[in-house]
């Protein structure tokens, strides 16, 4: 039996917790090598079929040459890659029941928006009166209607991506790959586009896998997230797995905001383990156990919205209770991050972010304050590396 996905999921559907459940995309052992340098390292992965899948990682990770093999644009060196049940080996992109919409958008500059939508319609040589009524479903659910007749040049950058969502999705594909598809977008529309694919996915009942760099969008979008780097993956899970409890430093570094303390392991019990700072000395009691050993280096993440903030000194000697002074605040509007000096190096410090759900503050914490960090025990996870 698999293990249940903690956190909140967006649907009841959770086929990746049946160990039984036909996958809908799978990579067998698929490498990919450029001469020497190897892109995609052995990899194997499940995706299903109605879920928003998104491979997340930094540049050069391997992500987009994966979906590239999967679109048909390259072939793997080694492995093998399915589609409903298919091996799509030597089968063109063009005879692939995928899309793929990328991040240029490609649209035809000479064409009105339902023409470009139109276009890989008339390309299999539908029936006029078939093309006519998807496209005018296309341009209802993308809320492009008024939009039709205009040329490319004359919409916004939100507009044109929806045209070309809107054309990848006309053909109806098993599967909608989509590649950086809201990297040219500003921040709060960029916010806005997220959820309008989130329904339209919802809605279509397709499946969906994005590669993006963004870690917001991908937690947003995706019912579930593989991260990778150097050609693998590094883990696959749910958005709130990935963020609560990532299963290496990589994980826990590269999603989100996150305190890193090196620390040895001290005691272990079936209560939990206790560890102490390497560089500070300030004792942390967690209520995890961990694999490593006593007197062994580990690595304790906490992320900063779980760490509390109070002036004062504290009490002397307690756990999970961290004494230092206010080495700079970053005031977000929303929230405050605040960075409090915990040793005597001026880096070795520990963020604590907190909402500012207060307009009026008497006193407000400020530069050079003593201040108290605490926080509990299930509030942090040990990593082993």
């Amino acid at each position: 039996m698999a293990k249940k996905s903690i956190g909140p999921v967006r649907r009841e559907f959770v086929p990746w917790e049946s160990p039984d459940h036909p996958p809908f995309i799978e990579f067998r052992n698929v490498t990919k090598k450029f001469g020497e340098f190897t892109a995609v390292n052995d990899l194997s992965l499940k995706i299903y079929e109605r879920e928003f899948f998104a491979l997340l990682g930094g540049s050069g990770c391997g992500k987009t040459t994966l979906m590239r093999m999967l679109a048909g644009f390259e072939t793997p060196t080694t492995g093998q890659i399915f589609l409903d049940g298919q091996d799509m080996a030597g089968i063109p992109p063009y005879r692939r029941p995928s899309n793929m919409m990328f991040q240029s958008y490609a649209l035809f500059p000479h064409m009105s928006v339902e023409k470009n939508i139109a276009f890989g319609l008339k390309q299999d040589k539908l029936p006029a009166q078939d093309i006519e009524s998807r496209v005018a479903e296309m341009l209802r659910l993308t809320k492009l209607e008024e939009f039709a007749k205009r040329k490319p040049h004359q919409l916004s950058g939100g507009q044109r991506q929806r045209v070309a969502l809107a054309r990848s999705l006309a053909k109806r594909p098993k599967v909608l790959l989509l590649d950086e598809p809201l990297g040219a977008l500003d921040r709060k529309l960029r916010e806005e586009t997220q959820f309008e694919l989130m329904a339209l996915q919802e809605d279509l009942e397709m499946t969906f896998l994005i590669v993006t760099h963004d870690q917001e969008e991908a937690m947003t979008v995706a019912d579930r997230i593989a991260v990778m780097d150097k050609g693998q993956l590094v883990q696959v899970a749910t958005p709130a797995e990935i963020y609560e409890t990532p299963n290496s430093k990589f994980v826990a570094d590269f999603i989100g905001d996150v305190n890193l303390i090196e620390a040895k392991v001290v005691e272990k019990s079936t209560t939990g383990t206790r560890l102490v700072s390497v560089t500070d000395g300030f004792v942390i009691d967690s209520e995890q156990n961990t694999d490593a050993g006593t007197d062994e280096t580990v690595w304790y993440a906490i992320r900063p919205e779980k760490v509390r903030i109070a002036q004062g000194t504290g009490e002397a000697g307690a756990v999970n209770q961290i004494g230092g002074l206010v080495w700079d605040i970053a005031y977000l509007g929303d929230v405050s991050i605040i960075h409090v000096k915990v040793g005597e190096d001026d880096h070795d410090t520990i963020r604590s972010t907190f909402a500012n759900v207060s307009r009026m503050v008497e006193k407000p914490i400020t530069w050079d304050d003593e201040v108290v960090l605490t926080f509990d025990r299930d509030a942090g996870v040990i990593l082993r590396g």
